[in-house]
């Protein structure tokens, strides 16, 4: 077969550069004045080729994946946003906490109208008390099938962790690529009421690597040293499946997830989510073959009944000074440490490793007690077909999703403004169910004999200034049980219970971890299982909760809460900038 090449994405370029600048910080840096970063996205499409196939992809100035954005811990941040497309765009930093600066923090008509095309919207707002990885999408639809990038913020103080000295930061995104446009999977799926047609390649750094046709020259290798150890930041920005990754005969050791630091613990591989970040450590100690390789591999975690993409996508070590470069068959590639796409125990057991490092400097301030418990199912609906359309999911319904059998549905405005002005009429209602409105067997109940439509509206959650909440999602099996990625905009949480089954109000919470779970800001709800979180509301303004399976989200599997206004100027919500885009 024809010779790899080694292949960088320009944003892959652009963070090494930045890194060279960057990295490691000494802790003289704590005493500085916060500077002022400024970065200007350009969201524009550019012909790109995958697959054999050329096509118009929407990007951040022309670039797949985007730009890396990398700051420091304390920095003001500017993000000048220029539509040059005609459809709407917005664009979220997840993970931000966006205290008190909701309009910077992206998801369209939640807290922001749409970016129109030919306009610009300048993100405001400032890095407090968060380092590591994080990324940045669009928050549109399903643009951020293509438009998304690193979001690194470099901390104030050393690293807690002890290791040799790091080589280098190697930022590894996953993501997915359709042949088809995007924009209509999405539509035909809700013309029809149907499953999306699956992607047809994943990709590491935006390349698919030579498993699939036409892309031996789309792959990623990234050159190592014998001896050195490299910070991998490993970003899960696919649309709409969990991941499994692994590198051939290599430990990783996990060092923070989500921007937040962790007990280190050394595994074959990870399961990540999208929306989520792992950030690891490698050391290259292994010894090649005449090649000089180790292939990296990632491919899915399998849950759902839905079609899906059941490929997986290629990259590549490549020890410097070691070996030819060429590998002569794929047939003798094996990286025998990757899961296999149904195992559900090794998801488990990754999850279960995670802990918070709760140390002096990095403490782990979860809620010991709690001011107020919600449940919430999560449930894949089947809803009847209304009256002369056609419907194409199962039985002839339409597929639909919720939360409590609350389907939400997008309203045409934003929701801060609306509730920031007091304007809230015909926009949302603030009476979303606090627990399901009837209690059943949610993961042993038949899908065939069950009635299995939901509701529809745009129900928010409001509680007060500084509530401790804990939210329990339970996994129901209508239509199937399923892991589903839910994320949290405008806090981070703890997640101090996880188990399969049905949560138990009763014997659960005595089994808390309250001492160091892990913090993050989007959790995999085990499938056929639950997650308990926990809350310090103590960010004002209006935050979306939601599925990040983008599919998810477009059913309605998603909702919304509002934290009051603290009684202080400085719990509260700052009055819009004045380039607010408008409706």
């Amino acid at each position: 077969m024809e010779c790899l090449h080694k292949h960088f994405g320009l944003s892959v370029l652009l963070s090494l550069l930045i890194i060279a600048c960057w990295m490691l910080p000494s802790s003289s840096s704590s005493s500085a004045s916060p500077k002022t970063q400024r970065f200007h996205f350009n969201v524009e499409w550019k012909k790109m080729s995958r697959l054999c196939n050329t096509k118009l992809l929407l990007t951040v100035n022309g670039e797949y994946p985007g730009p890396t954005i990398a700051v420091h811990e304390g920095d003001n941040i500017e993000i000048k946003v220029t539509n040059r497309v005609e459809e709407n765009t917005t664009i979220h930093w997840h993970g931000i906490r966006q205290f008190r600066t909701g309009w910077a923090d992206g998801p369209a008509y939640i807290t922001q109208c749409p970016i129109r095309g030919g306009q610009s919207y300048t993100y405001k707002f400032t890095v407090v008390d968060q380092r590591g990885t994080l990324l940045w999408h669009a928050h549109y639809s399903w643009q951020r099938a293509s438009v998304y990038g690193a979001f690194i913020i470099y901390p104030r103080m050393p690293h807690p962790f002890l290791s040799p000295p790091i080589r280098a930061e190697i930022p590894i995104i996953f993501g997915e690529w359709w042949n088809s446009d995007v924009d209509s999977v999405e539509n035909e799926m809700m013309k029809y009421g149907a499953g999306p047609i699956s992607s047809d390649a994943y990709t590491i750094n935006g390349l698919p690597g030579p498993l699939y046709p036409c892309s031996n020259k789309d792959t990623f290798i990234q050159t190592v040293e014998f001896g050195k150890t490299y910070m991998l930041r490993i970003i899960n920005a696919a649309l709409n499946d969990e991941l499994f990754f692994a590198i051939a005969n290599h430990t990783l050791t996990v060092v923070e997830i989500d921007a937040v630091y962790t007990k280190p613990f050394t595994t074959t591989a990870i399961m990540i989510a999208p929306g989520q970040t792992t950030t690891v450590l490698m050391t290259a100690n292994q010894v090649p073959d005449r090649s000089g390789m180790f292939a990296m591999a990632v491919r899915p975690y399998l849950t759902s009944v839905f079609p899906f993409n059941n490929s997986t996508s290629l990259g590549f070590l490549r020890y410097k000074k070691l070996g030819s470069g060429k590998i002569k068959s794929l047939n003798s590639l094996q990286v025998h440490n990757l899961p296999l796409m149904e195992d559900t125990a090794f998801a488990t057991k990754f999850s279960d490793n995670l802990r918070s490092l709760a140390s002096a400097h990095f403490p782990c301030n979860v809620p010991k007690s709690i001011d107020k418990r919600v449940i919430v199912t999560i449930s894949l609906n089947l809803q009847d077909c209304p009256k002369n359309e056609t419907c194409k999911g199962f039985n002839g319904k339409r597929f639909y999703a919720s939360m409590n059998n609350q389907s939400f549905v997008q309203p045409p405005t934003s929701i801060l403004e609306s509730h920031y002005k007091n304007l809230t009429t015909g926009i949302f209602s603030s009476d979303f169910p606090e627990k399901p409105p009837n209690p059943f067997d949610y993961t042993g109940v038949d899908p065939l004999t069950e009635n299995m439509n939901t509701e529809f509206g745009t129900k928010l959650l409001v509680v007060p200034y500084g509530t401790s909440i804990e939210i329990v999602l339970q996994d129901t099996s209508f239509l199937n049980v399923e892991n589903h990625p839910i994320h949290v905009h405008g806090h981070n949480f703890f997640i101090v219970g996880r188990g399969f089954g049905n949560f138990d109000q009763a014997k659960h919470p005595v089994e808390y971890n309250l001492v160091d779970p892990p913090e993050r800001n989007t959790v995999a709800v085990p499938s056929g299982g639950w997650a308990a979180i926990r809350i310090k509301a103590d960010n004002p303004g209006v935050w979306f909760v939601h599925c990040h399976l983008e599919e998810h989200t477009t059913w309605g599997l998603a909702m919304g809460f509002i934290v009051k206004n603290g009684p202080s100027p400085s719990q509260t919500v700052i009055p819009p900038p004045q380039d607010l885009p408008l409706c």
